[in-house]
This record gives structure tokens, C-alpha cells and sequence, in this order.
């Protein structure tokens, strides 16, 4: 039976990226720039290039940067325009086809990514969703992850997660699935705990930042918020609504960057860098003569 087509997705972008301070005092850390390009924007791409129409930003009062992003910017275009630099005019443009729409609805107090989602109900209706989180950056060869996910949320209908396999010394940095595998790289979800202790994980099989979600979830995210003044998360309401709805673990194929962590951003940095086309090839020698005066410098 075919699967309802997923049109929104939600893009949690409310929290403060204190690990970035003073980068991101007046800045969203989703507009930190990858090369060229700032970091909801890859987020966005996926999303449009399966098929998604609408975009859903749970912001906060600290992040119209993303908005005026989207926007269109007559000033600029216009001055682009009188010096010929048509290039750069069609990337300011064609950030977002004609036919998606972008909604954007405040998070007014950080309390989580469950509690981010929630605020998006309104927005989302009675509909399958997907989540997208622009701290994950996924490259892929291929199909991109989301794509990969929809293809086992065609087959399978109820929610998919995106998931990925971690070090030992990781797990307790993530939410932790346990569950039945059915193929090499499926797994049928029982049970996700959120950051546990390595010796007391159940796997190490990781959740990564993104979901296809039923609308159902909603209830139980609310349920998550009575009488709880504390962060909610979607881990706890993920879990509860296992009984009710099918949610599938898929391992995708691809590179994921941690871009919520200075390591992780400045790792995915160098990585789209050096496969640039301008700046790649220049970069690489610039890093191998570093690494020759470090080596240089240490053995002195």
C-alpha cells in the first residue's frame, strides 16, 4: 500500500550554539559557513530534493539570520546585477525553487528537541513528517540520507531514524537503539535510551539527526511536557509510541559531521574544502606543508 508523501519537514534551529560563543553571541550557528555555504542551507537542499515543499523553522528571537537567509535580498541582487556577476546572482536567487514555502514559528524558552518539535504541530497537521538537524551534516555519493530513509518508509510505512554505528567511547553522547535487525541495514526499533553509559548500552547503534515521523508523535511529546519544566525529548516520546506505530533504524550510507561540536565542524570543513573545485586543490598543499612544519617542529 503506498505510503503517504511526506511535503513538511521541520528544522529544529532554536538552541544557542554555546559551544561556538563568541561566533554565535549574535550569529545562529546554522549560518556558520561550510566553505561557502552556511549550514541549514545543506540541511534545506536535502529536503527540497526529495520532494519537500514546505519548510518548518522552530526558531527563537536570536535567529532571524535565518530567516533574512531565505528571504530574497533586493539590494544585493540588484547590485550583482549592475556589476554582471551573474554567477554569484543566480546562488543568491535559486537558494529555494518557487514552488517551496518556508513557515517559521518561535521556540520561547530552550527546553529540547522534543519540545522544539512540538511547536511545530500547528504547522505540520495531521500529516507524516520529516525532522531534519542542520548539526548533522551528511555527504553522500549517492542518494542523500533522506532519500535513502524514504525509500524504507515507502516499504515500510510508520517512522524511520537515521542511525549509525559509534566508537565505544561515544555512545554516551547519544540516544542508543536496541532492537531486532531485519536486514544489514534495517533494524526494527524496541527500545531507545538516551545517552547511556557504554557498559549499560544496549547496542551501539546510534540515533542521528533524522526522522520520518507520524503526526501521532505529537501526542506523545505533550504528554512529555505535563508538569515537566525540564528539557523533553523526542527519545522518550520516540519510545513511547513504539507500541502503536512501526519505527525502523536504517544504517545509511554516507559521511556524517558532527558540525554541533568544534571538532566535527572544523573536520567538515577541510572535508568539502579539499573536494572543491577553486580551493581544493591549493588547500591540500597548503595542509601538507602545516603538517610538515609540525612534524618538523615536534621532532625539534
Amino acid at each position: 500500500m503506498p505510503q503517504p508523501k511526506i511535503k513538511k519537514a521541520v528544522f529544529p534551529v532554536a538552541g544557542l550554539g554555546t559551544r561556538f560563543l563568541p561566533a554565535t553571541k549574535a550569529n545562529p550557528k546554522e549560518i556558520l559557513p561550510i566553505v561557502d555555504k552556511p549550514l541549514i542551507q545543506y540541511a534545506v537542499e536535502e529536503a527540497i530534493s526529495v520532494g519537500i515543499e514546505e519548510l518548518i523553522f522552530v526558531t527563537s528571537s536570536a535567529k532571524r539570520a535565518i530567516e533574512d537567509h531565505f528571504d530574497r535580498n533586493a539590494e544585493l541582487e540588484a547590485h550583482l546585477q549592475k556589476t554582471n556577476k551573474l554567477e554569484q546572482l543566480a546562488l543568491v536567487k535559486d537558494i529555494l525553487p518557487e514552488n517551496v514555502m518556508c513557515a517559521y514559528i518561535r521556540q520561547s524558552e530552550p527546553r529540547g528537541l522534543g519540545h522544539a518539535i512540538l511547536c511545530a504541530r500547528s504547522l505540520v497537521g495531521d500529516e507524516p513528517f520529516a525532522v531534519l538537524l542542520a548539526d548533522d551534516l551528511i555527504n553522500t555519493q549517492g542518494k542523500n540520507c533522506l532519500a535513502q530513509m524514504l525509500e524504507i518508509y515507502e516499504q515500510e510505512g510508520g517512522q524511520v531514524i537515521a542511525a549509525q554505528q559509534v566508537a565505544e567511547n561515544q555512545i554516551e553522547k547519544y540516544g542508543i537503539i536496541s532492537g531486532e535487525r531485519s536486514s544489514d541495514t534495517v533494524t526494527k526499533v524496541q527500545h531507545i535510551v538516551e545517552k547511556p553509559s557504554p557498559d549499560k548500552a544496549p547496542s551501539n547503534l546510534a540515533v542521528t539527526g533524522r526522522y520520518i515521523l507520524q503526526p501521532q508523535i505529537f501526542d506523545y511529546l505533550a504528554k512529555a511536557t505535563e508538569g515537566c519544566s525540564s528539557e523533553i525529548q523526542l527519545t522518550d516520546a520516540l519510545t513511547a509510541s513504539l507500541s502503536s506505530t512501526p519505527t525502523f533504524a536504517y544504517e545509511f550510507t554516507g559521511q556524517r559531521y558532527d558540525c554541533g561540536s568544534k571538532l566535527g565542524y572544523v573536520q567538515a570543513t577541510l572535508a568539502y574544502a579539499m573536494r572543491d573545485a577553486e580551493i581544493g586543490p591549493e588547500l591540500k598543499d597548503i595542509l601538507h606543508a602545516m603538517l610538515a612544519e609540525e612534524q618538523t617542529r615536534r621532532a625539534g
